[in-house]
């Protein structure tokens, strides 16, 4: 399997080309991140054209798109979602959601128990709870960071860095700050080749829309002299 991966649910926009190798491993070929919470729309379709010309590959080669479905911020998520969905269509190839969060806590390779937090804005965070870098425990939620419940336990990603002064010393180690697409191709490679399923590549939203239908007008009295 030949994965392209990519994500722009972060500020970080993201994206590799992976391989499955003869040892049932993950083979990075090449990938590419730049942090810029503007410019997703612009940044990310060069970005792929480098990360294949410099794999020495070609889009007909690539079997899966897998691209990171946040949470994350509308506009940066649905530029990433938007491409996959384009280049999966063009190529006749299947496209597969990672959550983001779980990408960022592949990428930290830890053993132990800790939680990824990334910026929700609104001076919230999105976050989870995981046994190691590869096991989820519970649901992503989006909270204020004083009400994250952290057991203890270490807080990872942009999120941590940003409310140190809430998490304390939870967040004193927190790299990686953003995810990698190198980390979401191996979700995705790691998951598929275990036949295990993958979120369907459509944004993970965890707040209700901000704009609304309009109500019933109001009525107007007309005034008389």
């Amino acid at each position: 399997m030949l994965i392209l991966a990519f994500d722009t649910a972060t500020p970080a926009v993201t994206a590799a080309l992976c391989q499955s190798d003869d040892s049932g491993g993950v083979l990075v070929r090449a990938d590419a991140s730049t942090v810029d919470a503007r410019h997703h729309g612009e940044l990310l379709t060069p970005q792929i054209r480098d990360v294949m010309a410099r794999a020495g590959a070609e889009l007909t080669e690539v079997t899966h798109i897998a691209v990171g479905i946040g949470p994350g911020p509308y506009t940066g998520l649905r530029v990433g979602l938007a491409t996959a969905h384009a280049l999966a269509d063009a190529l006749g190839v299947p496209c597969h959601g990672v959550a983001t969060l779980d990408a960022l806590a592949l990428a930290s390779g830890r053993d132990e128990p800790f939680i990824a937090a990334t910026d929700a804005r609104r001076k919230e965070v999105f976050w989870a709870r995981y046994a190691d870098s590869r096991t989820r425990t519970g649901e992503i939620s989006v909270d204020r960071p004083a009400d994250v419940d952290t057991g203890g336990l270490p807080v990872i990603g942009h999120g941590a860095r940003l409310y140190t002064e809430v998490f304390g010393a939870a967040a004193a180690d927190p790299e990686p700050l953003y995810p990698t697409a190198a980390a979401i191709g191996e979700v995705a490679l790691r998951r598929l080749a275990a036949g295990e399923p993958l979120p369907e590549p459509r944004p993970l939203y965890l707040r209700r829309p901000d704009a609304v239908l309009p109500g019933a007008p109001k009525k107007v009295r007309q005034w008389q002299a």
